[in-house]
């Protein structure tokens, strides 16, 4: 809304004074935070300082119309919003402008302005620097309240006496504007905007229906408001031939292939040809001794290296498309297909490779009270212990099913402060997140087990091996005679427990 004050105390001129032209003066734009919604939708405020006071002046016409010119408009910042002062040029068409005013049939002004500079704040944006183009008498205001209050007319045309005056109401700067609003375009225009009164709304075809509902945001919501206001009779029933049934992409899909193990272990190149394939390890290792004496034979060893036999495994799965699900689905049903066959089969895969590893560990540990930290301390020092002796490695990592990973995760010193808290002093044991499902735990790297409903191992990742090749989606054309596809996701996958001294699990 623009509320415009002209001046009650501009002086008519009297009889022996040199006549002055017309003019009426008010605010023309407030500053921010005061916000207004212009003609093409946008909702502006504008910066104290945001216009040039000593551009060129601007033009004061009639509706917008810049071939119906009345005269000039000069500009000031002052306190509230940008003060203009308009003046009437000398010509039949002003002098009846002057006079439309005078006999209230011009009541209100509007303005057009360029936004040259701008930021956004939420939705409205806020305008640093813009240049006023025109201000226009208008009859029909846009805005509730942008009314023209005063005008000081030419000797010629006043006959009135002026109005009483209060003492210290001489001054144009004391008097206090109303709250007023403006606006400014979202995007740089190619020539002035303006707020323009609400013309008659004539009801859309079918054409335009969609085109408004496709540029969306504040056109397609006021476009609405347009339609129930010319019709308000007329209800969506009635429209069935016009309303569209939007789609919001992209289809939501709750399914996360989560592959913490797979990730966190890696994976190594599958040889290939064959159905399986050998991977070496050795199982009986050399022998070396101190000397049994000079010219007696040292001590005797041997090197046993296994065959360890891997068997590929194909995991993978297939749907059948009709041409014209493919042609006619809107988002396209093949690309959602897709992402959700990628999903599964990461899902799977990890599920084949958890159940994989706990049924390759051996050796256990005993159970103990998930909530107690110095039992959880107890048990990760044994099972590194008994890693140690076995195989002289120590662990890496630690494997915790869901379960394991909560109880974990909530324990506390006596103080009641978290023993791996997010972000961790110099003193924390590690850091655990509900936010994620890696983190650390007395030094070693804490993975979750997803798809494993009760699992707590420790061990070192060098000993279970991943084999995989993702072959990824394939498509062939259907043999029967119908307009169909066959899309297929596969991929082939082995483990191999190489060293299970490696490893211990809770019990």
């Amino acid at each position: 809304m623009l509320k415009f004050h002209a001046d009650p105390d501009l002086i008519i001129a009297e009889a022996g004074d040199e006549a002055r032209p017309a003019r009426i003066a008010g605010i023309a734009v407030p500053w921010a935070p005061i916000s207004a919604r212009v003609s093409d939708g946008t909702v502006v405020s504008f910066q104290k300082g945001a216009f040039d006071v000593n551009q060129r002046p601007a033009k004061l016409v009639e509706n917008h119309d810049l071939t119906q010119l009345r005269g000039t408009v000069t500009i000031t910042d002052g306190a509230e919003g940008l003060e203009f002062e308009a003046t009437f040029a000398d010509t039949a068409a002003a002098r009846d402008a002057v006079a439309l005013v005078k006999a209230g049939a011009y009541d209100s002004v509007s303005v057009g302005a360029i936004p040259e500079k701008w930021d956004y704040e939420g939705e409205v944006m806020v305008v640093t620097a813009a240049r006023l183009v025109e201000l226009s008498l208008v009859a029909v205001p846009a805005f509730e309240g942008a009314v023209i209050t005063e005008i000081a007319a030419t000797a010629e045309v006043a006959d009135e006496t002026p109005a009483p005056q209060s003492e210290g109401d001489s001054d144009m700067s004391e008097n206090t504007p109303e709250v007023v609003e403006a606006a400014a375009p979202a995007v740089v225009p190619t020539a002035p905007i303006w707020a323009s009164a609400k013309r008659e709304f004539a009801l859309p075809s079918a054409a335009e229906y969609l085109s408004k509902f496709l540029q969306g945001g504040s056109v397609w919501a006021e476009f609405q408001q347009a339609v129930r206001a010319a019709a308000p009779n007329v209800v969506t029933t009635d429209l069935d031939g016009v309303l569209p049934t939007p789609i919001v992409a992209p289809v939501y899909n709750g399914l996360i292939g989560r592959r913490s193990v797979i990730d966190a272990i890696g994976t190594k190149a599958m040889p290939q040809g064959g159905k399986v394939f050998i991977r070496p390890s050795v199982t009986t290792h050399t022998t070396i001794g101190l000397s049994n004496g000079e010219n007696v034979a040292l001590d005797q060893g041997t090197l046993v290296i296994t065959d360890n036999q891997v068997t590929k495994a194909v995991y993978g799965g297939y749907v059948r498309l009709s041409e014209e699900a493919m042609d006619w689905s809107q988002p396209e049903v093949l690309s959602v297909l897709l992402d959700d066959m990628a999903r599964v089969y990461a899902k799977q895969t990890e599920t084949v490779v958890e159940t994989a590893l706990e049924a390759g560990i051996s050796t256990t540990q005993a159970a103990f009270d998930v909530t107690d930290p110095a039992a959880w301390a107890d048990f990760v020092y044994d099972c590194s212990v008994t890693i140690l002796n076995a195989s002289s490695h120590l662990p890496t990592h630690m494997f915790v099913s869901p379960s394991y990973w909560g109880a974990l995760g909530k324990l506390s010193d006596t103080a009641d402060r978290p023993l791996f808290p997010q972000v961790g002093p110099m003193n924390a044991y590690g850091n655990v997140s509900p936010g994620t499902l890696v983190g650390n735990a007395f030094g070693l790297s804490v993975v979750v087990t997803p798809y494993n409903s009760d699992f707590l191992a420790v061990g070192n990742a060098d000993g279970f091996e991943i084999f995989e090749q993702q072959k990824g989606a394939i498509s062939a054309e259907a043999n029967d005679g119908s307009l169909s596809r066959t899309i297929a996701f596969r991929g082939y996958l082995a483990t191999l427990m190489i060293d299970a001294a490696k490893f211990v699990k809770i019990a």
